[in-house]
């Protein structure tokens, strides 16, 4: 795709179209990336920024109809999620903002010899961002927020369908006062941003993704020696082994499944139930997929909207489709109209079938029957995937031995949808490398300098 433009899924129709920038416009978007950070970011004090960025933030929360407006048209997210997002990325950037003395403050070392020693924590420079668009300000607001509060320069590079999102990004860190080149949008190519990431004025990249889009960054950040974070796929399980109320249980397990219309990397996607709890479980969660509804994102009732594009839908039903022809069986859903696709659920999915350990990115949930509580860790990381953990349980101790023994970056004990800004998010295996939010996020892109001085 060559040029970025707002197709509204939910309809089909194209509302406008942006040009990819020029090489002369990437050249001069790194030019003023670079040059804001040696005169800025080197001289400026947290406490110069971080007025700015909680500025940042109210803006965020001024403009809320008008940003969630657009993600609803871009991506098709269903307007109180729109909303909900627009909250949580004021919320991360108002974190940072709120703690930037703790992110960059000296940590002093204690010394076997004469002396004293610290580690600063400087700035490293220009970084490009690659985000996503299944959470057009979130994923941006935990990159950014906190590379620009320890005093780097951010490039990003959006998806090529949120293009306005971008803009409206952009837009506010220049109205919060930061100056030209502390933030700059650049609608790159993907041949562009391999550029970008080799230029020398360039010291890292971030990139949320899939698996070949992270693969591909990181191969060539490698070539060029450059610092990458990744934030790539998942396949989450959610583990019930006991509860005291199976209702509710089922209520979070569909939450998990459908929020976000079910296109979040760190979505509950394989659902993994004790052998006595199986059948009443499958029935009552088949019972809630079916009943999510499908229809019009600014319909205030609306759970489904449509998936981000009919590419990603066709994708979606091709995988439910190969799922059920290699065995497997569709308890409720499994029809396309679309973009549209409704609430779903597998059952039967073994080992040996792809869906075994595909990432399903929609509202598709299968279902697995486990005899124990070792059997359950067998499947729960049967999988390359390893970002987060859902577990339920009564037994506290039990609850402790699973999240010990789970290969995930994130393990939730009794609770889902309980992200905030001060949480670390990331994973292990082929779900990426480092963490975004909380105060490890600060770490990722930091030169954590030594100074030593004598007695």
């Amino acid at each position: 795709m060559s040029d970025y433009a707002v197709t509204n899924p939910a309809t089909g129709e194209t509302l406008a179209t942006y040009p990819t920038a020029t090489d002369a416009e990437v050249d001069a978007a790194i030019a003023a990336a670079d040059h804001a950070f040696r005169t800025w970011g080197r001289t400026s004090t947290p406490q110069e920024r971080a007025p700015l960025l909680r500025r940042v933030a109210e803006l965020h929360r001024e403009r809320r109809d008008e940003l969630a407006a657009i993600i609803v048209r871009e991506m098709g997210k269903p307007l109180a999620a729109a909303e909900g997002e627009v909250d949580f990325a004021a919320d991360i950037t108002e974190y940072y903002a709120d703690n930037i003395e703790r992110i960059t403050a000296d940590t002093p070392i204690d010394l076997i010899a004469e002396g004293s020693a610290v580690i600063r924590r400087a700035p490293l420079g220009v970084l490009l961002g690659i985000m996503p668009w299944n959470f057009p300000y979130y994923q941006v607001a935990r990159f950014a927020a906190p590379n620009i509060a320890l005093g780097n320069t951010v490039l990003l590079k959006h998806a090529p369908q949120c293009p306005e999102s971008a803009a409206a990004i952009a837009q506010m860190y220049l109205d919060a006062g930061f100056p030209e080149g502390v933030y700059v949008d650049v609608r790159l190519t993907n041949d562009q941003s391999a550029t970008v990431i080799a230029d020398r004025r360039v010291q890292g990249v971030s990139v949320t993704g899939s698996e070949r889009a992270g693969a591909a960054v990181a191969e060539i950040a490698g070539r060029n020696l450059k610092k990458v974070a990744l934030e790539l796929g998942g396949s989450d399980p959610f583990i019930l082994l006991s509860t005291d109320d199976l209702d509710g249980a089922v209520q979070m397990a569909a939450e998990a499944r459908l929020d976000n219309n079910g296109q979040s990397c760190n979505a509950a996607k394989r659902f993994i139930v004790a052998d006595d709890l199986y059948d009443a479980f499958l029935e009552k969660f088949t019972a809630a997929m079916a009943d999510a509804k499908v229809g019009d994102p600014f319909e205030g009732d609306t759970v489904l909207g449509p998936l981000s594009s009919l590419t990603a839908a066709e994708r979606l039903a091709e995988q439910v489709d190969r799922a059920v022809a290699q065995g497997a069986t569709v308890a409720t859903g499994g029809v396309r109209d679309g973009a549209f696709y409704p609430g779903t659920v597998l059952t039967g999915v073994t080992a040996d079938m792809d869906a075994y350990r595909e990432e399903f990115f929609g509202p598709v949930g299968m279902v697995f029957k486990v005899a124990d509580e070792d059997e359950a860790i067998e499947v729960a990381n049967g999988t390359s995937f390893g970002l987060g953990s859902y577990v339920f349980t009564t037994d506290p101790e039990q609850a402790e031995r699973i999240a010990d023994r789970i290969e995930a970056g994130m393990v939730y004990v009794n609770i889902v949808l309980a992200d905030s800004p001060e949480l670390p998010f990331g994973g292990v295996k082929r779900s990426g490398t480092g963490r975004e939010m909380g105060l490890l996020a600060a770490d990722e892109f930091v030169n954590k300098k030594l100074i030593r001085t004598a007695g």
